[in-house]
């Protein structure tokens, strides 16, 4: 039986757990519906705020370009074979990291004076839409100021920077310009010091810092931003400005793009750049040919002097020896030794070349260096044909080879120098420009007005939702009966919150500290409201609850302040006394106890006043406006409330209204701050605990009953009074509802 007994008992507790865990999930559902209007708030309020955001923020444009990377770079026609020594083939990756070389993006900065930044004040907040939108009636037009801000920017200001200088330690600093009257200007460090005064158009010069103004179109007051950035560091920011992307796989396609809030600004960067891009690409192409070009002619100045002085070394001899001819002989040996020789010069001009690029172990080097050993074999042999010939003739010969060998070289390399002066001045690069920049004003690329919207009402649902579970998570009071029970503790009724017990407080909410003291009974006046209807349920419960009582008095107490027992105790005794029952409610709480204002009462003559032996009962106990209801106030407040109640004269108390009336309704103070109801407890019959929906803890009613139970006391039930409609506790397994069931009239 035992083993059964806690398998059934396992069994219980699993599906109480998973009831518990289900319940939880409706009832953060159901948190969130009681707040709907708050969430909805903070989410009205935080599209609200994006909206602004939306409207205000500063819109940024984009200016795009097209580059083409082409495969191999063009050629002049007829030089096709000469110019494709000098081509080469560019990979679009390697292309897009040239482009956004600190040399490139450097050159744009120092040309365009992208390190100076010279910006017009606007007013915080508003004062850059006021600028923006701004459109001038007329030419040079400029915005009245608002607010009587003078000395912002608020439309069509203009101010052009040719120069500025500062000193090291100033750069990166925020100096204020100044327009003054007649075209001029000061400039201002942020201390207010004037540090320079001058007219546009004219350099102004103080130690190290050097201002020109090109243009400044601004009112007499108006202030301007000026800064001289880094070099380095507005060259790096450029870097991560600028987006380069190949569109699609080997395209040789390169799409540039560029963000910023000037759009005339963004087109001119980009432009700039790759213009500077294109034309160090067209000088990277035509490097090799003037290289060769520099070679050529650095040799040609050399082969002439080798040419003249050859010829006046023949025109001398031929002075010595009277004119001697050559013979046919010779003449044909003088052909092939001159042919050779204009060879043997081309082939180490083609070996030069091939030097400057590959290694002398490749082909082409190892193919030139065959066919000069071919050509000094053939030279070999003619030398000793030419052994045979006369001794006079041999000079000759040798004499004149000179002469038109050197002629024929110097023509070689004069046509070669031309042809490659041509090669480098046709070069065009292997890139070009497809489209320039261009911006698309009538549609920013940011913000996203919607997005931003979206994104802040997302953001304001989330917030709100989160707040209230955060609200939920910290705020630990009961709001479920089922938790009480699980105590062990019988809930014996569930008041409902009354609005109408709100009117006769006077105020929805005490003060903090503050009891609310109503002015009358709910029961008399609107004995249909439901919290009544409820404690006539309570009613029926407690007439079988103290069938087994030792006595017919009920004490009445709470965990803490503010839980409604005194509500709770006179309206309960009300309606014990509207079903024809003599009934005697005595305030106990000797400190702080107000029942004498719910029946138009004075509290002096009460309880304190009986058991210091001053008055008898009869004195005590004061008749109410409610048919057999007698109540007995405080009295006049003792210094020593608990001795009092341990006296005598309190147990006979007792004992003589319980004879007398047919049940005895004692209010207590909350037993967490006192322990007069452990002292009363102890006299009565019954007792029971008041405690409030959403604002007692579990543990603080754990810690009341454990205090009671100490003192020998056991606590009948709960009272769980002031429950709210919610809707995280309209689900679960309890059926704490209540209806109202009025009569038609």
């Amino acid at each position: 039986m035992n083993a059964q007994s806690n398998l059934a008992a396992g069994m219980q507790d699993k599906q109480a757990s998973q009831q518990l865990h289900e319940i939880d999930l409706l009832a953060i559902i159901g948190a969130l519906l009681d707040r709907k209007f708050f969430i909805i708030s903070i989410t009205v309020l935080c599209m609200l705020i994006g909206v602004v955001i939306a409207t205000f923020s500063t819109p940024i444009y984009q200016a795009t370009a097209m580059i083409q990377v082409e495969e191999k770079g063009g050629t002049v026609p007829g030089f096709d074979e000469l110019g494709g020594m000098f081509e080469s083939t560019s990979a679009a990756i390697t292309e897009i990291e040239l482009l956004k070389s600190r040399s490139i993006i450097g050159e744009a900065v120092d040309k365009l004076k992208l390190d100076i930044v010279a910006t017009p004040k606007h007013f915080p907040l508003i004062g850059e839409r006021a600028f923006r939108t701004y459109i001038p009636l007329q030419a040079g037009g400029l915005a009245e100021p608002s607010l009587g801000a003078n000395s912002y920017a608020w439309g069509g200001e203009e101010i052009e920077v040719f120069r500025f200088e500062v000193p090291s330690n100033a750069v990166g600093k925020v100096f204020t310009l100044v327009a003054l009257e007649n075209n001029r200007f000061e400039l201002q460090n942020d201390d207010g010091q004037v540090l320079l005064s001058g007219k546009v158009g004219e350099e102004v010069i103080n130690g190290e810092f050097k201002l020109t103004l090109k243009t400044l179109h601004a009112r007499t007051g108006t202030e301007f931003i000026l800064t001289k950035k880094q070099r380095l560091s507005t060259i790096l920011d450029l870097q991560k400005a600028i987006g380069a992307s190949e569109r699609g796989k080997d395209s040789g396609i390169i799409i540039l793009g560029f963000l910023n809030a000037n759009p005339e600004y963004a087109k001119t960067v980009l432009n700039e750049v790759a213009q500077i891009y294109v034309h160090r690409n067209v000088e990277r192409n035509s490097a090799e040919a003037q290289k060769s070009l520099d070679f050529l002619e650095y040799q040609l100045p050399q082969v002439k002097k080798q040419l003249e002085a050859s010829e006046q070394r023949l025109n001398d001899y031929q002075v010595k020896q009277q004119s001697i001819d050559i013979s046919l002989e010779t003449e044909g040996v003088l052909k092939q030794i001159v042919k050779l020789e204009t060879r043997l010069q081309e082939l180490e001009l083609k070996k030069l070349e091939l030097a400057r690029k590959f290694k002398q172990s490749h082909p082409s080097y190892q193919a030139a260096l065959e066919q000069i050993e071919a050509v000094e074999n053939q030279k070999r042999r003619l030398a000793r044909e030419i052994k045979g010939l006369p001794e006079t003739q041999q000079e000759l010969l040798r004499l004149t080879r000179d002469v038109q060998v050197n002629n024929e070289i110097y023509t070689l390399l004069l046509a070669k120098t031309q042809e490659l002066d041509i090669v480098r001045a046709g070069t065009v690069g292997n890139v070009r420009i497809i489209d320039f920049a261009e911006v698309n004003t009538a549609v920013p690329v940011k913000p996203s007005k919607h997005f931003i919207v979206m994104l802040a009402t997302l953001f304001g649902g989330a917030i709100a939702v989160a707040l209230v579970l955060l609200q939920r998570a910290m705020h630990k009071g009961i709001e479920d009966p089922n938790q009480i029970e699980a105590l062990g503790l019988p809930v014996y009724a569930s008041v409902p919150y009354s609005e109408y017990q709100v009117k006769l407080t006077g105020f929805a909410k005490a003060r903090k500290g503050k009891t609310a003291k109503a002015k009358s009974i709910l029961a008399m006046d609107n004995p249909a409201d439901l919290s009544i209807e409820a404690l006539r349920s309570l009613r029926t419960s407690l007439h079988f609850a103290m069938m087994e009582a030792k006595n017919n008095v009920i004490a009445i107490s709470g965990p803490s302040p503010g839980v409604g027992k005194s509500f709770i105790s006179v309206n309960l005794a009300t309606v014990l006394a509207q079903s024809d029952k003599k009934v005697l409610i005595i305030d106990a709480d000797m400190r702080k106890g107000y029942l004498q204002t719910q029946f138009g009462l004075k509290w002096e003559n009460g309880l304190s006043d009986y058991l210091s032996g001053r008055i008898d009962l009869q004195a005590a106990t004061k008749s109410t406006q409610v048919e057999s209801l007698d109540v007995m106030t405080r009295g006049q407040i003792p210094p020593n409330p608990s001795e009092l109640l341990m006296h005598k004269n309190f147990s006979d108390l007792v004992e003589e209204v319980s004879a007398k009336y047919d049940l005895v309704i004692i209010d207590t103070p909350p037993i967490l701050a006192v322990t007069d109801p452990a002292i009363v407890s102890a006299h009565a019959g019954s007792t029971l605990l008041v405690t409030r929906f959403g604002q007692n803890h579990v543990k603080e009613l754990e810690l009341t009953r454990n205090r009671f139970e100490q003192n020998g006391i056991d606590v009948k039930g709960v009272v769980f009074n002031g429950v709210v409609k919610k809707a995280s506790n309209a689900y679960g397994y309890y059926g704490y509802y209540n209806y109202e069931y009025k009569s038609d009239k």
